[in-house]
């Protein structure tokens, strides 16, 4: 493998994601295809379909050049426009379509990542024209992949890889953004702390230390008497932070101490997929 080291586990995750998601679609009819999924406005069809644009364009193939309806409902900003391109011009493919062009998807792109040879901090173009290192968009990409998987087995009724590749890069990703929701997006006090506490397939305990300027900062280590403290399974902390349900929704399945304030501010921001 001619992969650097330091990509191979995003490679990885996209790898066992993605043949789970072809797994999970060849046997579909075509009514099957039309199931609402968690992913807003998107259809068991739209998230294939993009799952096979963004491996496209990972590849370096052109977008497609094609107007959006006026009457999409979920889609308001540039990033959603452009994400949307990709899925509408196959709203109306077939199954066989759908399940053929995956497969060739999947091949070229395997194909791509044995011939990389990289480094891991090489700039490449992002959606909009945005530039990142190749790390932090095969990281990205990952991440994206597994959570549209979710989003598939959650339409189908086919629960499972909540501990997979995928779900250790996302977990990364996700805390990550925590201290963004907890210090910026839900103004928490300066010099206080908040604590997460995830059990379930994926475990870990994490606390958010606000500064006295405000920022907020990612620890492992506990707090003591935390401003506020959340305690929920690893499955519901993927729905919230990826805006797959409303809090409310879910109160029954997160456990909140502290300052109620506080809690539900950052139970309302929680969401850091855009």
């Amino acid at each position: 493998m001619s992969l650097h080291p330091t990509l191979q586990p995003y490679a990885d995750a996209w790898t066992h994601s993605v043949e789970a998601i072809s797994e999970l679609v060849q046997p579909l009819t075509e009514g099957e295809w039309n199931r609402r999924t968690p992913c807003p406005g998107w259809s068991v069809r739209d998230v294939v379909s993009h799952v096979i644009g963004l491996d496209s364009e990972m590849y370096g193939d052109p977008r497609p050049i094609h107007s959006l309806p006026r009457d999409l409902y979920h889609v308001h900003t540039d990033l959603q426009r452009y994400m949307e391109a990709q899925v509408d011009v196959r709203r109306h493919h077939t199954a066989p379509e759908m399940t053929s062009e995956l497969e060739l998807s999947i091949i070229r792109r395997n194909r791509q990542l044995r011939n990389e040879t990289r480094q891991p901090d090489t700039t490449v173009r992002g959606p909009l024209g945005t530039e990142l290192t190749l790390e932090q968009s095969m990281r990205g990409h990952a991440f994206n992949v597994w959570v549209h998987e979710q989003d598939l087995r959650a339409a189908l009724g086919r629960p499972g890889n909540l501990d997979s590749p995928g779900a250790q890069i996302a977990r990364d990703v996700l805390l990550a953004e925590l201290p963004a929701v907890v210090a910026e997006r839900s103004d928490a006090p300066r010099s206080s702390a908040v604590v997460f506490d995830v059990h379930g397939p994926v475990e870990f305990l994490r606390t958010i230390r606000v500064d006295i300027q405000g920022r907020g900062t990612l620890e492992t280590a506990p707090a003591l008497g935390p401003a506020a403290s959340f305690s929920l399974d690893w499955e519901t902390f993927v729905r919230l932070t990826c805006g797959r349900v409303a809090p409310e929704a879910v109160a029954d399945r997160v456990k909140t101490e502290g300052d109620p304030r506080l809690t539900a501010a950052i139970l309302r921001n929680i969401a850091v997929t855009k």
